[in-house]
């Protein structure tokens, strides 16, 4: 992609209290700012919460023991993180959210497929976070329930609405407060959980395959599905961030943030398999002092807040992407206010309305749903790391009409591929495959979906005139830099 003559903003200059006036539009260079690293710390905050610490004792509850459940979440994570951590490169390269991307694979109008998918995962997810957390508030601040839900709500919505930098900045207080705090409750854990040997052993007696690939398909999914949020969290940085800093920083925050406490959930699943997940870290924690408990579950409540705020950002951001193809969104300030306000509005009725009985079901829909996004991240990545290489025109990106079309059968083609090719492999509650019924609940449908939805799109590919496309989004680059130039607007 051809380089503007306009120098970007000194690295880490953008006030934390500066409201946010971009939404879905193209972030122009002179505004673009912060260091790759800075999205460590992001990353690991939006893992290393207490839903992360829930999933890990997955494996115990199937009878997988511990030792085994430990390295199906290792590999699990490294496996789905590795998918997720590719997409940070897109942000420093065309300065726009992540969904709005999806428009050159599968076009102006088919792009809708992937963003409405998307948007009940984030929303979904984050109705998931403000139960565990108004859980928390409850116990600790003994606020009503409903009351802990609209304050757990709120405080997300605070950050989210002055947006970006607020926080970046806020995940990385959060990551060193979840540092010292969980550092201290791992210190305790380990030194007062004594599990029996069959427990701990890593022998081929103690394995058992469906559980196994169980755990091992959740952790990966778990993490394959922030894929749709990455590039919204490093769409500010420098254009000439490097790939490998941009995907490194993103790996290594969610791997660890993901690991930990999945890890140390399972460990104190086994310890006491009969608890809630607030219930057991205040159990464990007390095994410091009596009270310690109640201080371990407030301290962590930040990096659930955090996880939240992602999710309420990046649902507002992707439903102006679903509003812009009926009814052009113009830039600025107010629809990015609006979205997030309605988005949060609609996850706190959620959570107040349906019932805790029926989160199971709800689950077991999120999952199926996620299967949706599968062969979207592998035609989107393929498209950017391997069609295009990183050179789209943006102005076409929002014309409906331009030259990526209104859909692209292409990758509408290579999409349904990989979800069809996938279904056998299904394992909820609510539909079992085949061939994961014949694996005792095995769920291996991403290492199915992911490389054929790839390997179709690249073929079908192969007539594009990608050196044409590239010249155009060059000229066009030049173009937005000039048209932002006098403004200059602060993020």
């Amino acid at each position: 992609m051809g380089e503007a003559a306009v120098p970007a903003r000194e690295a880490g200059t953008a006030s934390p209290l500066a409201v946010e006036v971009h939404a879905i539009d193209y972030i122009p260079r002179r505004e673009r700012h912060g260091r790759p690293w800075h999205l460590g710390a992001l990353w690991f905050t939006g893992n290393a919460e207490l839903v992360s610490f829930a999933t890990g004792p997955i494996g115990i509850h199937l009878g997988l023991n511990f030792a085994w459940t430990a390295v199906a979440i290792v590999i699990g994570t490294l496996i789905g993180t590795l998918l997720m951590a590719f997409h940070s490169a897109q942000g420093p390269r065309l300065g726009l959210s992540q969904m709005i991307q999806s428009r050159p694979q599968f076009g102006y109008v088919g792009a809708l497929l992937p963003i409405a998918t998307a948007l009940f995962v984030f929303i979904g997810y984050c109705v998931f976070d403000t139960f565990l957390g108004g859980e928390l508030l409850h116990e600790t601040i003994k606020t009503p329930t409903d009351l802990s839900f609209a304050l757990f709500v709120g405080l997300a919505l605070v950050l989210v609405v002055f947006g970006y930098e607020l926080i970046h900045r806020f995940a990385r207080w959060a990551s060193l407060l979840y540092l010292a705090n969980f550092g201290l409750f791992t210190v305790v854990a380990l030194a007062t959980i004594d599990l029996p040997a069959e427990q701990t052993s890593l022998s081929a007696s103690t394995f058992q395959w469906a559980p196994f690939l169980i755990v091992l398909g959740v952790l990966m999914s778990y993490n394959l599905t922030w894929a749709p949020y990455v590039s919204d969290y490093s769409r500010y940085l420098p254009a000439d961030s490097t790939i490998r800093a941009t995907f490194g920083w993103t790996y290594v925050g969610a791997a660890v943030g993901a690991i930990w406490p999945a890890v140390l959930g399972a460990l104190v699943g086994a310890a006491h398999p009969d608890l809630s997940t607030v219930a057991s870290v205040k159990v464990v924690a007390d095994g410091l002092f009596q009270g310690w408990g109640f201080w371990t579950l407030l301290l962590v409540a930040p990096t659930l807040i955090g996880a939240t705020v992602l999710g309420i950002y990046t649902a507002g951001l992707s439903s102006l992407a679903a509003i812009d193809v009926l009814k052009p969104v113009k830039p600025g300030l107010r629809p990015r206010m609006v979205a997030v306000v309605v988005i949060s509005l609609i996850i706190l009725g959620l959570t107040l309305l349906i019932p805790e009985d029926f989160l199971g079901t709800y689950s077991a829909f999120l999952t199926i749903v996620l299967y949706f996004l599968i062969p979207w991240t592998a035609v989107n990545l393929v498209d950017f790391f391997f069609v295009r290489k990183g050179n789209y025109a943006i102005k076409e990106i929002f014309k409906p009409d331009g030259i990526y079309g209104r859909w692209g059968s292409r990758g509408m083609l290579a999409y349904w591929t990989g979800f069809v090719v996938m279904i056998p492999f299904f394992s909820t509650t609510i539909f079992t495959g085949f061939i994961a019924a014949k694996l005792g609940g095995g769920d291996l449908s991403p290492f199915i979906g992911f490389p054929v939805a790839a390997i179709v799109y690249y073929l079908l590919t192969r007539d594009i005139d990608v050196e044409a496309e590239a010249r155009l989004a060059a000229r066009q680059l030049e173009e937005l830099e000039r048209e932002a130039a006098p403004e200059a607007a602060t993020p």
